[in-house]
């Protein structure tokens, strides 16, 4: 079977016409084009107020099967900050929403390890959450969060400097992230493979360690933000590389991408994952790309030690990898 991010139940194409019909029906609304909202408040005219939300999503599961919790939180901290430096703000307090079928203190416990950590690395502070125990609609637990950042009007990151010609400086991922773990889910499950078991290229590892590894957490950015003229920001998370259109309408042409980690590699061949649908499901070893201009090259890969994988082309072209089209 060729396994596809739609076989295994997400649609990225019905989902984006999902957010469509959704944001249709809004009036009061600011721009929700971009990785994070901005918006002004009264008492201050020189800043935005950034705001981002986002889940662990069925990363869960694997920790369910594991009985490990102790590094989701991380992951839920992730999600959210890495969206706000895509704008440029500094993240700067958390609150986290914990939703459980049963309470259980353990597991409480657990998850709240992940997010200190997480909120340590991020140099942010966790000042409220809410906890729900819904036994009729949570099959399990779910855990979401939101973060609050700022930025100087005058140096939000919207994309509108991205020009033709321009440098895509890769960061590297920590292997798949909080991104597409249906599809990595249906391929091992299918394939009929336990999550205790080995992990084949690390037989140190089991499956489901390998895929629980946390998600990266790019505070980099805010010191490259600091130092280097930066056109673009993209977090690349769920539909892969397909995130690079929320920064612009010109076309990526990835020559020199970064390696891919092992776990990528293991589900392609387990699941006869075709190359362009890797590329538009998983961040494929580049958790987060930075457009600049030509002349921050040296003193933008210093910073980040991040690698540059290919360049901004003219509108039309999409999006490719080498010889794959991604779109």
């Amino acid at each position: 079977m060729h396994w596809t991010y739609a076989k295994a139940g997400v649609d990225i194409t019905k989902e984006t016409g999902m957010i469509k019909a959704l944001s249709a029906e809004l009036r009061r609304k600011k721009d929700l084009k971009g990785f994070a909202g901005l918006f002004e408040v009264p008492f201050d005219t020189d800043h935005l107020l950034a705001i981002s939300t986002d889940g662990v999503g069925t990363k869960i599961l694997i920790a369910a099967r594991l009985n490990k919790w102790d590094t989701i939180g991380i992951d839920c901290i992730a999600m959210n900050v890495n969206d706000l430096y895509c704008v440029g703000a500094t993240p700067l307090a958390f609150v986290d929403y914990l939703a459980v079928q049963k309470p259980d203190e353990r597991i409480a416990a657990e998850i709240g390890k992940g997010l200190e950590e997480g909120a340590k690395v991020a140099d942010i502070y966790i000042v409220s959450g809410e906890t729900a125990i819904l036994p009729d609609l949570v099959n399990g637990l779910d855990l979401s969060g939101t973060c609050v950042g700022y930025v100087r009007k005058d140096r939000v990151i919207r994309g509108e400097d991205i020009e033709v010609g321009d440098l895509v400086l890769g960061l590297k991922s920590s292997g798949v992230h909080s991104n597409g773990l249906t599809l990595a889910r249906k391929v091992i499950e299918g394939a009929g493979l336990d999550y205790s078991e080995p992990f084949p290229p690390d037989p140190a590892r089991s499956i489901g360690e390998e895929l629980l590894t946390p998600t990266r957490i790019y505070t980099g950015v805010l010191e490259l933000l600091n130092h280097c003229e930066v056109h673009g920001l993209a977090h690349i998370t769920g539909s892969g590389l397909l995130k690079l259109r929320r920064i612009t309408d010109l076309g990526f042409e990835i020559s020199d991408p970064l390696e891919p980690q092992e776990i990528f590699v293991f589900l392609q061949e387990l699941g006869n994952i075709a190359p362009e649908e890797l590329y538009k499901t998983f961040n494929m070893g580049m958790g987060f790309a930075v457009v600049i201009p030509r002349s921050e090259e040296r003193e933008a890969r210093r910073i980040t030690g991040g690698q540059i994988v290919g360049e901004v082309v003219e509108e039309g072209r999409g999006i490719t990898v080498g010889e794959v089209k991604v779109a």
